[in-house]
């Protein structure tokens, strides 16, 4: 165990798992609320929620456990790999993946895939998320980037955090939007009542939440739909799919926010409703796209940009709905 003990300074003091994340080299705050909700963080000997308010004077300490023994296995599954140097791997995952083992899904994922891909890969993320700087859900598509060495993935995961790198993707919504520009600054936690999805959370007292912020712009209006960008400031589980649901237009074919089963409008004629129906169900998930990613290279220091089309099925439905709506 490493063990990191602190004596709170500060006046103008933050939340537990935000001091730990800025104290602790290397950590990032989702790294530090996993070790909070482990039993690994303590103030004044006691151990207290990630939103516990640090006072000055507080004793914190937190402690690391040693890395665990590499126990995922290695399968030969096709990847999409867009770049590879010794340090990184930019990968173009495709839809119903899962990036990292879980209860139920073990197996398949992209970790899985990219250990028969790469010996070299950082241990930050632990033994299930080996190399994984940032996620996309399993029926997300598109761009993320996977780290080769620790330092690659410090580097990588700081830019994330200090927002200097840009993820943006292309969503189709339900509704014509009123906005052609906008920013959905609205906290997401864990919903209140249903532990599998998430929520944007109005009670903070109440309830935990991290402060999420997306940037969403049209891109063109059809009719009953939108095409939207999103640009992420943080990286919540769900945001962009929450905060379209929040706002009233829930990701096309989203299960869990209200975007799957709805009507198709009345607007389109019956042989309309039943193409843009099959269209909608032939994506069997989000229509949401990870489409660029830029970020400075965790070594050189050079600028990378990618860019990747939409998934067939996706790009089916937008020519269909370009040529009817």
């Amino acid at each position: 165990m490493e063990r990191h003990d602190f004596t709170v300074e500060e006046t103008n003091t933050p939340r537990l798992d935000v001091y730990l994340a800025g104290h602790v080299a290397g950590a990032s705050r989702s790294y530090i609320q996993k070790l909070i909700a482990d039993g690994h963080a303590f103030v004044n000997g006691s151990t207290q929620r990630p939103n516990y308010k640090v006072q000055r004077g507080d004793n914190v300490s937190v402690t690391i456990p040693p890395a665990e023994p590499m126990e995922v296995a290695a399968e030969d599954i096709p990847l999409d790999v867009v770049y590879e140097d010794d340090q990184i791997m930019v990968i173009n995952k495709p839809r119903g993946m899962t990036v990292h083992p879980a209860p139920g899904s073990k197996h398949g994922t992209l970790v899985n895939a990219i250990l028969a891909h790469s010996d070299d890969l950082s241990g930050i993320g632990g033994v299930e998320r080996p190399g994984i700087v940032h996620r996309l859900d399993k029926d997300t598509t598109g761009l993320l980037v996977v780290a080769k060495t620790d330092q690659a993935h410090q580097a990588l995961q700081g830019q994330i955090q200090k927002r200097s790198a840009e993820r943006r993707y292309i969503a189709l919504v339900w509704g014509e939007t009123k906005f052609n520009d906008a920013v959905v600054d609205a906290p997401i936690g864990r919903h209140p009542t249903d532990r599998q999805k998430m929520a944007v959370i109005k009670d903070t007292n109440r309830y935990t939440a991290r402060e999420a912020v997306t940037h969403l712009k049209v891109l063109q209006r059809f009719k009953s739909f939108t095409l939207l960008e999103a640009k992420l400031d943080t990286g919540r589980t769900h945001q962009i799919r929450v905060h379209c649901s929040f706002i009233g237009h829930p990701v096309v074919g989203d299960p869990a926010y209200g975007g799957a089963k709805r009507a198709i409008p009345s607007s389109y004629g019956k042989l309309e409703q039943r193409d843009l129906t099959a269209l909608i169900e032939a994506i069997h998930g989000q229509a949401l796209h990870a489409f660029s990613l830029s970020f400075n290279h965790p070594i050189t220091g050079e600028r990378l940009s990618f860019d990747t089309p939409l998934p067939d099925d996706m790009q089916k439905l937008v020519d269909w709905l370009k040529c009817t709506g």
